[in-house]
Formats: structure tokens, sequence, C-alpha cells
């Protein structure tokens, strides 16, 4: 079959003649994709204003490369005199927060990042490759997370980082010794805290853990997700069925007006076609989940545009993670200084109180919606999506 991008201005043609329904006894539509056009506007790519390098990060060839790759896009590298970042703060918040947000730094990463911590519900082991995002989402969840100004920080240890994998192989509990989910062997998460295809133009550096991955000869399995749909360069890399890339989507009601920066759903469905016409395994992050006004007609929507994304791509293996809106004192704080007029809803009296394993206070949605929208959720992509597997639900 053509690939065709699923675009969701654009009218979809419903099939013929009988269409299967849904849990709720609504018709699921199915869709000539070759009604639909491809999206005339190239992938997002970002271009940072301002882009720094550690005198640590020249030690390495990753970090060289990093650099190389900027300068060959017209940017200036600019090399700092100690392993500390500067010139980042505004005389405002706002001003602060803008200056970072257009900023890359090119470093070394932590020591404390050498030694991976589990990640679960996703994935055995967390490591990372990057830390900082430069889109512009209204809910993001590093807001709290990292400390400081919101600034991108690209690691330049890349080799030393592969490396030190093979080490946790067979070692983890979420996936690799659970029955349900055993199939996936080992796996690494690598996007906790960044979004790869943002900065894969400028890194290549999920381009080579593609690649590390591919050739490491065990059960083990990348994991990363990504609201971009810059994917070209990873179509025909040796993936040997080892990556799983997840596309994070959301419902128009809160793509459209809290996901600034990033690239349209339509285009990030067209990107995950693409990745599933190469052999890779392929996933949905749906999340945050909002009970938004009419969200049953959104999500149903959604749902929709995924089946005619995924519609006969053969030996298809997708997986759906279902992740509802929560948030922190903390994080509420930040993100209301980044984002004054957002219209996210950050209700304390609306939601039910929870404590993490660490006395941590996050606020979720109350146990009668969540059961609700988790029903949904599970009748509906066993209707519309039946070869899609839940991996878990939070």
């Amino acid at each position: 079959m053509t690939d065709h991008a699923i675009d969701v201005d654009q009218p979809l043609a419903p099939d013929t003649p009988a269409a299967p329904h849904s849990a709720s006894g609504e018709a699921v539509r199915t869709f000539d994709l070759s009604a639909v056009a491809p999206p005339a506007r190239p992938a997002r790519r970002w271009t940072p204003r301002r882009v720094v390098a550690t005198p640590a990060a020249y030690d390495h060839p990753h970090g060289r490369r990093i650099m190389a790759l900027a300068e060959a896009r017209g940017i200036e590298v600019e090399r700092l005199r100690a392993n500390r970042l500067t010139g980042v703060r505004g005389e405002t918040d706002r001003e602060t927060y803008a200056r970072a947000k257009s900023t890359m730094a090119i470093v070394v990463s932590p020591p404390a990042r050498r030694t991976l911590q589990p990640i679960a519900p996703s994935a055995d082991w967390r490591f990372d490759l990057a830390e900082g995002c430069p889109a512009h989402c209204q809910y993001c969840y590093l807001a709290g997370s990292l400390s400081g100004p919101p600034v991108t920080r690209v690691y330049a240890d890349l080799d030393d980082i592969l490396a030190g994998l093979a080490a946790y192989e067979g070692r983890g509990t979420i996936t690799s010794r659970r029955a349900a989910r055993r199939d996936e062997g080992t796996t690494f998460e690598a996007s906790c805290y960044t979004d790869p295809l943002a900065l894969e133009h400028l890194t290549g550096s999920w381009r080579r853990a593609v690649e590390h991955f591919g050739a490491w000869d065990a059960p083990v399995q990348l994991r990363w997700t990504t609201k971009f749909d810059d994917v070209g360069t990873f179509v025909g890399l040796p993936h040997a069925r080892r990556t799983r890339v997840r596309l994070s989507v959301n419902c128009a009601p809160v793509s459209d007006r809290m996901e600034g920066g990033t690239s349209r759903v339509a285009d990030r469905l067209a990107a995950l076609r693409k990745l599933a016409l190469d052999g890779y395994p392929v996933g949905l992050t749906i999340a945050p989940i909002m009970p938004v006004e009419g969200w049953r007609t959104h999500y149903g929507l959604l749902l929709d545009q995924v089946a005619a994304a995924v519609e006969g791509v053969p030996e298809l293996d997708l997986t759906a993670e279902l992740i509802t809106h929560r948030f922190t004192p903390g994080s509420k704080e930040v993100l209301l200084g980044w984002y004054p007029r957002t219209k996210l809803e950050m209700d304390e009296e609306s939601r039910s109180r929870k404590h993490g394993k660490f006395g941590a206070v996050k606020y979720v949605y109350p146990a009668g919606t969540m059961a609700e929208l988790r029903g949904w959720f599970e009748a509906e992509i066993a209707a519309r999506l039946p070869s899609c597997r839940i991996l878990y639900w939070t």
C-alpha cells in the first residue's frame, strides 16, 4: 500500500460498506488513505539561537561531532571557559525562560546519570542522552523535575553512555521478569528528560543508539517517545526491531492549544506509519489524557486517525501507553511562571492527593473520573485498534 500521511484538517473518506462498531455502539470509521493528501510542510526542526560547549565536551569525539553538525548549519559554537553554564539568567523570569529555551549546551553527563535507575511503568532502566526540551508544552512534565532555567543540554560522552548499558542486561524488573512484557527483553528508556527528535538533527545521538541496539545480539530494546516527526534519517537503519519508537499524541483540544513548538498530530502519525513500514515496533503515548469537554468524541477521532495511519502495515507491532494528567505543587508553580495565561486545569480542590514513595505530593483525577477514563480507553482501543496492546495505565 502507498504510504500517505493522515491530516486532521482534511475530511477522511470512509470505506465501504459495513464499518465495525466501537464499544459504545458507535460506528468506527475506516479510511481510504489514497484520499488523504500528504502534509505539504517539511519536518519541524529546532534551531537554537545560542549553542555553547564546555571544555570537557571537547574531550569526547561525539561532542566534537555535535559541534560540527551545529557549525554545518551556520550556528556558531561558543566555547565556555569552565564546565559551568553562564549567561542564561535574564532580568525577569520570562526573559530567563526565553533565553534558556533557545540555548543548547554541549556538556558531559553528570556522573550520577551513569548509574541507571528503574523507570516504572515504562521500562527496566532509564538512560539519558540529553536533558531539556525546546518545545513549549503547557503541561510540561519537566517542570519541577529539572533544576534551574530550562536549558537543553546534550551529552558529549555518548560512547561511554552506550558502553555502560551492557552491565544492566537481564537485571530489570519492569519487563525483564514480568510475563506480560517479557517478550520486550531488557528495556532501556531514552526520552525521560528530553524529546529525541527535537534534537536529533543537531546531535545524531539517537541514530547512534538505534544502531548500537541493532548490533547488540541480546534480548534488549531501546525505547523513546517524541512529539516531532523528523524520522527520515531513521528509515533504513539496521535497527533489528530492537527499537520501539512511540509517538506522543493527544486529542485536538489539548494538542492544538497546549503543545507549542511541536509537530502536528497528523504529521506525527505520518511519521509513525513510516517507521512501522520500515519494520520498527511502534507505539502511542497518549498523554496527558484529560477529560476535556466532549472528550469521548475528541479521543475517538484521535483513535480513528491512528487506525487510518497504521492501516495495511504488514507485521504491525503497536502498543499504547495511557497516562493521565497530574501535577505537583512545584510543577504548578513553575508552569504558571512559564505560561501565566495557560488554560490548563490545575485545581487542587477538584483532584485527589497522592503521595509518592518518597513522600512527594501529586494531584491526580478522582477515582471515579479515572475509572471512567480507563474503561473508555480500554474498550475503544480494543474496538478501533484491535492489534494494539496496552502496556499500562497510570
